[in-house]
């Protein structure tokens, strides 16, 4: 035997375990536009899962919701909910705008994630949660992207008044019972429902209460604007204050002390105005509530249970 051989030891090389990768995307409607932006970040998402060694893709969730409309993430819960039993060790997103609604909700997420030893990448931003100086960033661009949001929210009200002003909203021809709209979109008067319309409000200027109306129309067989066989009080109600029936329509009328618009000799009117007014006046007689001489209000009895 050779004085010169030499044994060295040789540990086993470590068996490289894939990281299980997860994929989350959101878009804010099913639009056509939203729904191309959905394929681009799950295509984009996907290919560098596939070129990054040791990953292994596990899962895609995909949310499809209006991030300011409250509605539950579902997907997003079964990602959280994944991570939590260990099936995922890193997930991948567009940005930070994607993963959540507000600053408060994307943050509460990612310490629940790092409790659970898992790694969050935001791709945009290029930002890491295995990084220590990451959840400071986060912090930062969440909140300008949540002004940008914000921002945007702005916009498209603005574009509703602007739109408004100029008489050109779309709002301006959403049709109701007695109405259809036309081949260019336009309200236009319905015939067979225009004829309903009318008997309902003579039949209130007759003296008819709104339940004497309801079992008139029913006993006529004449169906609801849904196609029902019963009327309800309330649609009644609201059809005899609806100025759309003579031609006039109001948007962005949510208070009287905010600004509004009102388009007159919008469309073909059913009711004449003067038998609209009317009624508005015979609704107010027919009131519960008056004021009496001493100026205390109290119940009346005229017309209470006929309204």
């Amino acid at each position: 035997m050779s004085e010169n051989r030499r044994v060295h030891f040789i540990p086993p090389r470590p068996v490289q375990r894939e990281k299980r990768v997860g994929i989350y995307c959101r878009v804010s409607s099913n639009s056509m536009e939203q729904l191309k932006s959905l394929v681009n970040q799950v295509s984009a998402l996907t290919r560098l899962t596939a070129v990054t060694p040791n990953w292994l893709l596990v899962d895609t969730y995909i949310d499809i919701a209006s991030g300011k409309s409250g509605s539950k993430r579902k997907e997003f819960i079964r990602m959280l909910e994944d991570c939590q039993a260990k099936n995922i060790e890193i997930v991948m997103t567009k940005n930070i705008s994607r993963f959540g609604r507000d600053t408060v909700e994307v943050l509460e997420s990612l310490h629940k994630l790092r409790e659970h030893g898992v790694r969050v990448i935001f791709e945009q931003e290029g930002l890491d949660t295995a990084d220590t100086d990451s959840e400071l960033m986060i912090s930062i661009i969440e909140s300008i992207a949540q002004a940008e949001n914000e921002s945007r929210s702005e916009n498209i009200k603005w574009g509703y008044r602007r739109h408004a002003a100029q008489g050109t909203s779309k709002l301006y021809n959403r049709k109701c019972y007695g109405y259809e709209n036309d081949e260019e979109g336009l309200l236009a008067i319905k015939k067979d429902e225009a004829k309903n319309v009318r008997l309902i409000f003579e039949l209130y200027l007759r003296g008819l209460s709104i339940i004497g109306i309801k079992q008139e129309l029913e006993k006529r067989r004449i169906k609801t604007p849904t196609g029902k066989e019963k009327w309800s009080k309330r649609t009644i109600d609201v059809m005899l204050s609806n100025e759309k029936y003579i031609g006039v329509v109001r948007l962005l009328h949510s208070s009287e002390h905010e600004e509004h618009y009102i388009s007159e000799n919008n469309h073909p009117a059913i009711i004449s105005k003067e038998k609209f007014e009317a009624v508005q006046i015979e609704k107010k007689k027919r009131s519960n509530v008056v004021k009496g001489e001493d100026g205390n209000r109290r119940k009346s009895r005229k017309y209470s249970s006929k309204k």
